[in-house]
């Protein structure tokens, strides 16, 4: 698909070590901005991605090392053939068998996001690895002891130093490798981008599916991105087992009782199960809440507060049209897989 021509260009070929080490070169790599798509919020400037840096981040991404007893990943619960997401796992999974409290939100395009998480409790990219990392029922680690072992690595002091030159490893270059690689999860190549770029067609019923949802579901999920990086409460029956209010756990404010991130909808086909809690299996129970079994509560959405009432044809019509945001190159590109160094 075109692209629009503007870049976010990394800064020098060639960097100067610190302290008086020696010159090292590493390659730019370049962002490119879909067309249609915003200019993204990350600050590029402050975090130059390189070839060597993105290669450790990816490293780092899918080795076990980040947690406490070497078994958990990022890639255990962000698989890259199911858009980054945990599939058929309706909670996140941790070291020792241990059950989390949500579902693993997809960590698409996030270049564009300015909150993290499903109740917003990060707003820096590069903080982000820090929660599940630290989490006691995810990896259960700390930053510090994984300093440590990739210290004590010969495979990540090379990287290291492909990456930032003959620095000591630290914490912040590891958390700064990560988002060198996550940033670059770029999905934009789906039948809608074709669509939208006059390059292909949807089908009738396609082309219906996408009326209706830019007319009930689109001030939420908003296009390109297919979402709005804000947070809203899209009435589902509070589990008691989990007792999750959401938001208000990080802003302590009652308008926030019960309000999750609305996540993106790319690539939705294969993100299952949904919600923060990961209770819906299928599109069409997702379609069929929002249709008819939205709960009324105190903070529900107010784009929320009316049923849809939409008929059977409908309402297939619409998860004909979801199915439109797969792309099936950003699901398989192997120069986001698992590395093979």
């Amino acid at each position: 698909m075109k692209h629009s021509t503007f870049y976010i260009a990394i800064v020098s070929v060639v960097s100067i070590a610190l302290i008086g080490f020696a010159c090292w070169h590493n390659t730019p790599l370049y962002f490119e901005v879909p067309k249609s798509f915003p200019k993204p919020v990350y600050d590029f400037q402050k975090n130059p991605l390189t070839e060597e840096g993105f290669q450790l981040g990816r490293n780092l991404f899918y080795d076990p090392i980040l947690s406490k007893d070497n078994t958990i990943s990022c890639a255990s619960c962000h698989l890259q053939q199911t858009g980054f997401a945990h599939v058929d796992h309706q909670l996140s999974h941790g070291i020792d068998g241990k059950i989390g409290t949500r579902n693993a939100l997809t960590i698409q395009n996030l270049a564009w996001a300015k909150n993290f998480m499903w109740d917003g409790g990060v707003n820096h990219l590069e903080v982000q690895p820090v929660n599940p990392i630290t989490n006691a029922s995810e990896m259960n680690e700390t930053l510090a002891n994984v300093v440590v072992k990739l210290q004590q690595s010969e495979k990540y002091r090379a990287l290291f130093e492909a990456a930032f030159g003959p620095q000591k490893i630290t914490g912040q270059l590891t958390l700064k490798a990560l988002a060198q690689f996550v940033v670059m999860l770029k999905t934009s190549n789906s039948k809608y981008d074709h669509v939208i770029n006059g390059t292909e067609k949807f089908t009738d019923v396609e082309q219906k599916g996408y009326a209706l949802f830019r007319q009930n579901c689109a001030s939420c999920h908003q296009e390109p991105l297919f979402t709005n990086d804000k947070f809203e409460n899209n009435g589902l029956t509070p589990d008691s087992t989990l007792n999750d209010i959401g938001r208000m756990r990080i802003t302590q404010k009652s308008a926030d009782y019960l309000k999750f991130k609305v996540p993106t909808l790319r690539n939705i086909q294969f993100t299952f199960p949904y919600m923060h809690d990961g209770r819906f299996k299928t599109l069409n129970e997702v379609v069929n809440h929002y249709n008819s079994g939205v709960l009324q509560q105190k903070t529900l959405s107010a784009k929320l507060k009316k049923p849809l009432h939409l008929s059977d044809n409908e309402r297939t019509e619409i998860v004909a049209f979801l199915k439109t945001l797969t792309d099936r190159e950003f699901l398989f590109n192997p120069a986001l897989g698992y590395p093979r160094n």
